[in-house]
């Protein structure tokens, strides 16, 4: 075992190997009779969202056309861009956002008509009835863009507006009998986590409210095989699941957990009915993922978890489950699950990239005080069984801020964390408070308090380890992208805590970003921060940019040019006002990326600037690197 400085160490564990591991599953996961599908999102072909086809005989292959795109762009984050009905899939292409009809083997067929300018028409979260499917459509031509839910029959004719009136829409479900649609709503200022109302309508009618309001989120409208609508609702303050008929509705059973999450993309699902009735349901909990089968005389069993990441990626039939599943060891997969013992059986995977497991770092869970009470993370100490530090040197520590900022931490392996501890580096992944997945409590805590309880949990989290013993006090660094990257930038503009912060795509004027955003977050900076303009004294105290001149440590901005979430203005200022002020800098930009970087070469060079730029910062020498040039360093 060699003896070198941490950060210096060198490791097995390239970007590339990074990046061939990142394929994501994302989307939704759907079933098809005994054919299973989902997408890939795969950075080797310019980050193209794939449909992928598990057939019944064990067999995998696309189920979309080489150079089909099925990615949606409503909401900007999409979800919901395909359905699948006996082996034809209908599909939202990235390029057009028109709905395209896709049988085996043949072409694929546009079903929805071509909008007067491109994408101006875009489609998300499709659900398929006899003879037409329903969607959320996200009209945009001047103004703020109209959102609705329509009716696109499959005999050419336009498509029909089925529910319209509030700001958004989302799930819309056809009832058994294809008489009926739920669907949820809401409007400004809320995000779908902060308040949802749910409906039905019999088609061509008058919507009725079933559930939910501005203080009350319902998730994942639900008919079961018998016609009885079900939906989770988090008036308890946990998303718990119930059972809607006229005279009221009824909790099926009640957790301490959340059978839902923050909606951030469509099609997110934590359940759904098997053949004999009873519901497969996942919750999340702060001790782990819970899995659960209710039987329709009211028996609760538990199954064994397939992992500790468990997202809302989840299609339940016949005798189980398919879904997405990771652990501290395992990559994301795809599983199918027997609801009788929970035994899983894997049906797609990351590629292996061929690294010895010795070099991954187990994250340990870790609880801190802060005065709102308890908040969580999870610790990656350095892992490399070739290298060992000299005697009395600690660690440098990455504190990662996530996005959202009402997401929350992943625990599966991940070589984008891994790529770090195996040289030396410690990280430490923070659930501040704000973050999903603790009950409807623990996000509230970031209410009106944005770029102050997640910028103070993350300088906790890391000062917790720090007095621990277990990282340098010196040299502490933080980073995120988008929310995350606000957060970086309010700790260093805000505290002294950090000796270095990498923000991806990240916010600095609050102001601008509630002036120039789309539509869906237009307004969560009103919960977030305050209302605008009404507060802009508050968005002024909170925003990065207005004090760049107490920021005291280097920092580096990466930000794709096509980003509409965060535009390309926001690094730009930042960048602007640091070199002014004498700070060093590098500013990282990419031409044909938006609100995050799906092309591997783009990924690779964000690594490998980011270890840099940590290296010459903190005075280590990362093997193998060149150096990112840094202005005024």
């Amino acid at each position: 075992m060699k003896t070198a400085p941490y950060g210096s160490w060198e490791s097995p564990i390239t970007p590339e190997h990074v990046v061939a591991a990142s394929v994501k599953y994302a989307d939704s996961v759907e079933l098809d009779g005994g054919d299973a599908y989902w997408v890939e999102s795969r950075p080797r072909e310019g980050g193209r969202s794939v449909v992928v086809r598990r057939s019944a005989d064990g067999t995998t292959a696309d189920a979309v056309p080489e150079g089909f795109n099925a990615r949606s762009r409503v909401h900007e984050y999409g979800g919901g861009a395909y359905a699948v009905r006996d082996g034809v899939v209908y599909a939202v292409s990235f390029e057009d956002q028109r709905i395209y009809r896709i049988a085996p083997g043949a072409a694929p067929e546009p079903i929805t008509p071509e909008p007067a300018a491109p994408a101006a028409l875009r489609y998300a979260d499709l659900d398929l009835g006899d003879g037409f499917l329903v969607a959320v459509r996200e009209r945009h031509g001047g103004g703020e863009p109209v959102n609705e839910i329509v009716r696109i029959r499959f005999d050419g004719s336009e498509p029909e507006v089925v529910a319209s009136g509030h700001d958004f829409f989302s799930n819309p479900r056809i009832s058994p009998d294809g008489v009926t649609l739920a669907y949820l709503a809401w409007d400004h200022p809320n995000m779908p986590w902060n308040g949802t109302t749910l409906w039905k309508v019999d088609l061509g009618g008058t919507p009725s409210w079933v559930a939910g309001g501005p203080q009350e989120s319902i998730f994942q409208p639900e008919w079961s095989p018998d016609g009885t609508l079900h939906y989770a609702s988090d008036r308890t303050g946990w998303w718990n699941l119930y059972e809607y008929d006229e005279d009221g509705a009824d909790p099926v059973f009640e957790i301490t957990g959340d059978i839902g999450t923050c909606q951030w993309q469509f099609r997110c699902r934590r359940y759904g009915f098997l053949d004999d009735g009873s519901i497969f349901a996942v919750a999340s909990t702060p001790h782990g993922p819970l899995v659960l089968v209710a039987a329709p005389d009211g028996t609760l069993r538990h199954l064994p978890a397939p992992g500790t990441w468990l997202p809302p990626l989840l299609a339940v039939g016949g005798t189980g489950a398919v879904m997405v599943a990771g652990a501290p060891d395992r990559f994301p997969e795809v599983v199918r699950v027997k609801a009788a013992d929970g035994a899983a059986e894997v049906l797609a995977a990351a590629p292996d990239p061929g690294v010895d497991p010795a070099f991954f770092s187990a994250p340990e869970r870790i609880t801190f005080d802060t005065p709102d009470g308890p908040a969580h993370a999870f610790h990656y100490p350095p892992a490399n069984p070739g290298f060992s530090a000299p005697d009395g040197e600690l660690p440098p520590l990455v504190v990662f801020s996530h996005g959202g900022p009402t997401a929350a931490t992943r625990t599966h392996l991940d070589l984008a964390i891994q790529f770090w501890t195996s040289r030396g580096i410690a990280v430490v992944d923070v659930d501040y408070g704000g973050s999903c997945g603790y009950g409807r409590d623990y996000w509230e805590r970031l209410e009106g308090t944005w770029g102050v309880v997640d910028v103070r949990d993350c300088a906790l989290a890391a000062q917790h380890l720090v007095d621990g013993g277990k990282a340098d006090g010196g040299r502490l660094a933080i980073r995120g992208g988008s929310a995350g990257g606000y957060t970086t930038l309010a700790a260093l503009a805000f505290r002294d805590d950090f000796a270095a912060g990498a923000s991806h795509y990240g916010v600095a004027d609050l102001a601008l970003l509630a002036r120039d955003t789309h539509k869906f977050e237009s307004r969560y900076l009103d919960w977030l921060v305050g209302p605008y303009p009404e507060t802009e004294s508050l968005y002024t105290e909170r925003s990065p940019i207005h004090h760049a001149a107490d920021i005291t440590c280097p920092i580096i901005l990466f930000q794709g040019l096509d980003d509409r979430v965060v535009p390309p203005e926001q690094a730009e200022i930042m960048a602007d006002a640091l070199r002014s002020g004498g700070i060093p800098v590098a500013h990282v930009t990419y031409e044909g990326e938006g609100h995050g970087f799906r092309k591997a070469e783009n990924q690779i060079r964000t690594l490998l600037a980011e270890l840099s730029f940590y290296g010459q910062v903190m005075g280590f020498e990362p093997h193998g690197v060149d150096p990112v040039p840094i202005e005024g360093l």
